[in-house]
């Protein structure tokens, strides 16, 4: 009996998608429309992080040490760094390796320095956090700790870039919250134009003593075939979009470090795939209430 039904509510959810061909495909087209361009925003919110990400990674504290310091105290002083709960890496440069890198990029201007008692720069230490957020709050505990001459971590530069990857990521999930929402309006005032077609039909099968359940199942299912569809199309798209970009990408512009494809198109094309059937199978229960009422 149970399959019977179930074969009979797949058999009447596709009669009616096929008797309803431009209906079902103005739902089609709702569906993929909406889910390509929160598809699309997902990608570009997801990538956007992982670039300012990979930026903060490195953004790192400089301690300059007090030149007084001999080598044991230098020692005791990195253990003292070392051990501090959001620290995650400590590197020492001596003031000899910095003057090395230093004429590395500046060439001929930094030439006679390396002469003994020349050498204007200090022995540092480069840190870096656990979280990269912590680093001005890191920094001031640093500037309290005995030995320690002076904390540069570019302040301004450094609370500029958390202060506008925070703000990007709260934008990303609002507006694709609100596309989100949008989809479910657009889908189920699509999906009511079906409901309303077959309004007489519903009513009749009301009035011979079918339960409303019987008579939702191949609403449902032909909500949730619509929106399968409908998320399948922009999958397809996307993944194949996507793919195209990051190769592109990686030949003009290497600097630009995006997800790699089979990193992130699994889990979208799982995401938007749910997001589909559910919207599809919500939408069609939404869109009956009224008339179940009647």
């Amino acid at each position: 009996m149970l399959i019977r039904n179930l074969l009979y509510f797949i058999k009447e959810a596709f009669r009616s998608i096929c008797r309803n061909g431009w209906m079902s495909f103005a739902s089609i087209a709702v569906v993929a429309v909406t889910l390509f361009i929160l598809g699309s925003f997902m990608l570009l919110n997801i990538n956007v992080e992982h670039v300012t990400n990979d930026i903060k990674d490195q953004v790192e504290v400089i301690v300059y040490v007090d030149e007084e310091l001999d080598s044991s105290e230098l020692d005791q002083l990195r253990i003292t760094l070392v051990q501090l709960p959001k620290v995650e890496q400590v590197r020492f440069v001596s003031k000899e390796d910095a003057l090395v890198n230093l004429k590395e990029q500046l060439g001929e201007l930094m030439a006679g320095y390396e002469e003994q008692g020349r050498n204007p720069l200090r022995d540092s230490f480069e840190i870096r956090t656990i979280i990269p957020e912590d680093i001005p709050a890191v920094a001031v505990e640093l500037q309290n700790i005995p030995g320690i001459a002076r904390v540069d971590y570019g302040t301004d530069v450094v609370d500029k870039l958390f202060s506008f990857t925070g703000m990007v990521k709260w934008m990303g999930l609002a507006f694709m919250g609100g596309l989100a929402f949008t989809a479910m309006f657009l889908i189920a005032n699509t999906i009511k134009l079906t409901v309303m077609a077959r309004s007489k039909e519903i009513k009749i099968m009301k009035w011979v003593g079918a339960t409303e359940w019987f008579i939702r199942w191949p609403f449902v299912i032909e909500g949730v075939v619509l929106g399968t569809i409908g998320a399948l199309i922009p999958a397809l798209i996307l993944n194949y979009l996507y793919g195209a970009a990051v190769t592109w990408t990686q030949i003009n512009l290497f600097f630009l470090p995006l997800v790699p494809p089979n990193a992130i198109l699994g889990q979208l094309i799982k995401i938007l795939l749910i997001l589909g059937t559910t919207i599809g199978g919500l939408g069609s229960l939404l869109s009956m209430r009224r008339f179940l009422k009647a």
